[in-house]
């Protein structure tokens, strides 16, 4: 048997519910170089809505097909749709890891139901250290820690203000104080803030 015919209105790839893996979509469409002017955007059969020419606008390199920039940013969509439905702290812990990398153009531009995500997001932190104007004093709780999940938040001569380690897998809550100068976490994947803007 051949291959099986398709119309020109179908997808190439059929949508799913769970979200590709990496290395699976189609290029970022945010690479340095000319890009294409937002009146030569054009797919190559039917049509882009005015959402979609607004999102493709300043974000196709030059000789790259559009539909893949718009694939990529739908693909966004889809990850975020998904991993709300999964668990709210793990789509935001995503955002805030870079795990789903260009989630914010995506929202801002194709699934705006979602900047709530975003903007808790950017309040957030991943595993790392983090220091100076970066570091906001408030509470916060671990999204999707591993069972090896270890902080320390320190003041001003690096003295140890707190700490702490969880092998439960289970989210925590720590405070950040006005007098932290730096914040530490390993294994804990994200610490999303408590409240609406931390």
């Amino acid at each position: 048997p051949g291959p099986s015919a398709t119309t020109a209105t179908e997808p190439a790839t059929p949508p799913t519910e769970e979200p590709a893996g990496p290395g699976t979509s189609a290029p970022a469409a945010t690479a340095e170089g000319p890009k294409t002017p937002a009146d030569e955007i054009t797919p190559a059969t039917g049509t882009f809505t005015k959402k979609q020419k607004e999102y493709l606008k300043d974000r196709v390199p030059k000789g790259m097909d559009p539909a893949a920039v718009l694939q990529t940013g739908e693909e966004t969509c889809a990850k975020l749709r998904y991993l709300v439905k999964a668990d709210r702290d793990t789509a935001v812990g995503a955002i805030v890891t870079g795990e789903i990398p260009d989630a914010k153009d995506a929202v801002a531009g194709l699934c705006t139901q979602h900047q709530d995500l975003v903007d808790e997001a950017s309040y957030g932190y991943p595993d790392g250290k983090h220091s100076g104007k970066k570091l906001r004093p408030g509470v916060y709780r671990s999204a999707s820690p591993t069972a090896d999940c270890s902080w320390q938040v320190e003041g001003a001569g690096g003295k140890e203000l707190s700490s702490g380690a969880s092998d439960t897998g289970k989210s925590r809550k720590i405070t950040i104080p006005d007098s932290a100068v730096t914040f530490t976490s390993t294994g804990c994947y994200a610490w999303l803030p408590e409240g609406a803007a931390g």
